[in-house]
């Protein structure tokens, strides 16, 4: 009986340990989950918006690992990266043509020093309905119906700069920056797109005739600048010719003699090719053979002519 009582003693010292190990273990859990619950990680292109029992305490947490108290804070991300919104709707001009098919994309993105009263006045997953569906639309309808279907086609860019001014003064107050606006497509009634187009047509081919008619004014101006140019040469040349003439006429009036002189100036140095006042001259055939023609003539004069 001794023997079975200290064995019974022995169990109940083992039981405090066990219980006392199975304790450290749950503490030891327990703080290595609060320690990984006291950080949250905000991922590149969102701001991590912390919240403590509910109310916003700081809207500025920057990506990477934060800080916050576990049970008693929450920190949740906000995606601050651009986003588009789409919208397709009709519209009319201020000469009532329709467009249809009119389809808009405006692209924005959250202010972040606004973020918190975005999330408190309209809710991050409110703000397309609530503010992006009832102004795109309005605004873009407003906009398009003060210019004539045919200023549309043709400057739509201005259009769209402008319906782009307008929504970002409007949003802007409600935290919301718009980057960016386009009009996509645009559909007018197939007469009505057949006119613009014939206009267009018409447009081109009247600047053509223009060009036309300017390249031939400007080919005739050209003649004409040539004609006078070549008159006013030839002019200049009759006189230079009458003022040689008179010069001439001078000359000779003074010296009979300035016709001979003229001769001496103008004479190549060349020999005539006939010689002598005979009925039939000597011809000298080339320069090689006139001495030898000369020669001959004086051969053949009579002797008394020596002297």
């Amino acid at each position: 009986m001794a023997t079975q009582n200290f064995s019974t003693n022995k169990s109940d010292e083992k039981k405090p340990n066990v219980v006392k190990i199975t304790l450290i273990a749950v503490i030891v859990a327990a703080a290595v989950i609060l320690v990984f619950n006291c950080f949250s990680v905000v991922d590149e292109g969102y701001i991590g918006v912390k919240y403590q029992f509910g109310k916003i305490v700081d809207s500025s947490l920057s990506a990477g690992l934060n800080f916050h108290i576990p049970f008693i804070e929450e920190i949740k991300p906000v995606d601050i990266r651009e986003q588009i919104y789409s919208v397709q709707t009709n519209a009319y001009t201020s000469d009532t043509q329709t467009v249809d098919n009119l389809s808009l994309k405006l692209n924005y993105c959250y202010d972040p020093t606004q973020l918190s009263d975005i999330i408190r006045s309209t809710g991050i997953d409110n703000v397309e309905t609530k503010l992006l569906v009832p102004n795109v639309a309005k605004i873009s309808k407003n906009e398009i119906g003060k210019v004539r279907a045919e200023d549309l086609v043709q400057s739509r860019s201005e259009i769209q700069d402008s319906i782009y001014e307008v929504l970002k003064d409007t949003l802007a107050p409600n935290g919301i920056v718009v980057t960016a606006f386009a009009i996509e497509n645009l559909d007018f009634d197939d007469a009505f797109e057949q006119s613009i187009q014939a206009k267009v047509i018409a447009a081109q081919d009247a600047l053509k005739m223009q060009n036309k008619t300017v390249e031939r004014e400007e080919e005739a101006r050209q003649k004409v600048i040539a004609a006078q140019a070549e008159a006013d040469s030839q002019k200049i040349k009759a006189e230079a010719e009458a003022y040689a003439i008179e010069v001439v006429q001078e000359q000779l009036a003074k010296s009979p003699n300035y016709i001979d002189y003229l001769k001496i100036n103008n004479w190549n140095g060349e020999l005539p090719q006939a010689i002598g006042n005979e009925i039939n001259p000597f011809i000298v055939l080339d320069e090689d053979n006139s001495r030898t023609a000369a020669t001959v003539r004086n051969q053949n004069a009579p002797s008394g002519s020596a002297d």
